[in-house]
Order: structure tokens, then sequence, then C-alpha cells
């Protein structure tokens, strides 16, 4: 019985662990192609965006139009993880843009939420060297 319970726990955290590894591919491609829409799929329906000299809280359809613009201004070319970590129920990733502007820093907040996780907090800024 205990052995039982052990395996279904084990598949339960395995599926877990591959829904978010599927997730956060998702969302890094979607920044490595600057696809804004394909991001916000990711988000709660309130997102804290920060860029340099910019922070806010806003709906999809307002950051839609923040990110959108970025990527217009900042064509994307490559996106490497740098950094992850974080514990159960929240997760945070760091990350390299390159962009035709020269580089940026990303840093991206994941929490679940009613069993399923969202971005809350996105932040982009840029590298200077």
């Amino acid at each position: 019985m205990m052995k039982a319970i052990k395996i279904i726990i084990l598949t339960v955290l395995l599926s877990f662990s591959s829904i978010l590894f599927a997730q956060n591919e998702n969302i890094n491609l979607a920044l490595k192609t600057g696809n804004a829409s394909e991001l916000l799929k990711y988000t709660s329906s309130n997102v804290e965006l920060i860029f340099d000299n910019k922070e806010g809280v806003y709906s999809k359809s307002q950051a839609s139009m923040i990110l959108k613009d970025f990527f217009n201004k900042n064509k994307p070319s490559a996106f490497s993880i740098t950094h992850e970590g974080g514990k159960e129920g929240a997760k945070y990733v760091i990350g390299q843009l390159k962009t035709s502007n020269g580089d940026y820093r990303v840093h991206y907040f994941i929490k679940k939420e009613h069993s399923k996780s969202f971005i809350y907090q996105l932040r982009i800024t840029q590298e200077k060297f």
C-alpha cells in the first residue's frame, strides 16, 4: 500500500515537472522570437512589467501593446537562461536576451494560482557594459 502511494506521488510530481518544463520552453521561445502574444498566454490576467525606467501592473491587452512595442524596437535574436530557481509554488528565471539594439537581462517570476502556473512579473533591463 505504501509503495503504491509513493508511486502515485512520484507520478504526479513528474507530470507537474514536465508541464512546467514545457511551459518554460514556450516562454523562452516566445522571448527569443519576440512573440508578445505567445508570451502573454503564460501570464495571469494582470502582470507586472518592469522596463529600465517604467514599472506598472498591466492587463493582458495593455501588456501586449507594451511588449509588442518593445519587441518592434528591439528585434530579438537569441534568449538563453543564465540562472533559475525557486521553491514549490514559485519559480524565477534569469536570462539574457540578445536584440538588434543590444543585450537585455530578463527576469521572470512564476507562481502557482488555482493549480496553474503564471508569470506574475517580467523585468527587462538593458545590460550596461
